[in-house]
């Protein structure tokens, strides 16, 4: 079975959704810079009505665009967030920090997984910074801290073509083996997803394009 996720902006096109078709929606802000942390009462508005269509939410933790390096200030405000993610009954958490050298930041993460309160934990596509050749270890450790999946477009240039990145994506799918979710995005379109989960073997794609 394929899980498709819709990536929404706010509120504004969650009237179009209905499920099965779409069954997870991950929750944003500002899709123009790869998306932020939608505010208290979008992430409340929208918890309420999807969970009343069946249609489970996981929210974008991120305060800003740019890179996927953090002070302790904004640190501070990530965790402040995800409190307030969990308490208005959100059923996932989407983070993603890095070291200045594009490799996990493992030091942030553990200093973030309290608050999260044992939310499932998805990767955002900072994922696709890291160099491709540590990334398999980066999956290792991420399972490890507890993560339940990943995004990825298996290329850090999210405008280049999927397409040309279904190998790198396969020997991610092939190398997580079922102990995290690799979901695929960046491209994904209603028209191209089959075949798309065909070459990859993916089974979760995510995309703003997954909906007439």
């Amino acid at each position: 079975m394929i899980t498709k996720e819709f990536c929404a902006e706010n509120l504004t096109d969650l009237h179009r959704l209905n499920s099965p078709d779409i069954s997870r929606v991950e929750l944003c802000d500002n899709l123009a810079v790869g998306g932020t942390t939608p505010s208290y009462g979008v992430i409340k508005e929208a918890n309420r009505y999807l969970h009343e269509k069946s249609i489970s939410t996981a929210i974008m933790i991120r305060p800003r665009g740019g890179n996927f390096v953090y002070n302790d200030l904004e640190l501070r405000a990530i965790e402040e967030d995800i409190l307030h993610a969990a308490e208005l009954e959100s059923d996932a958490l989407v983070l993603g920090l890095l070291t200045e050298d594009n490799q996990l930041d493992t030091e942030a993460i553990e200093q973030l997984l309290p608050s999260t309160q044992g939310l499932p934990l998805v990767f955002h596509m900072a994922f696709d910074h890291i160099p491709q050749e540590d990334q398999f270890q980066a999956i290792d450790d991420l399972i490890d801290y507890g993560f339940t999946r990943i995004l990825t477009h298996g290329n850090p240039d999210s405008k280049s073509d999927i397409f040309d990145n279904v190998a790198h994506l396969k020997a991610l799918v092939d190398y997580a083996a079922g102990r995290i979710d690799i979901q695929i995005g960046g491209g994904i379109t209603k028209d191209n997803f089959q075949e798309l989960v065909k070459l990859t073997g993916a089974t979760q794609v995510h995309g703003t394009r997954l909906i007439s």
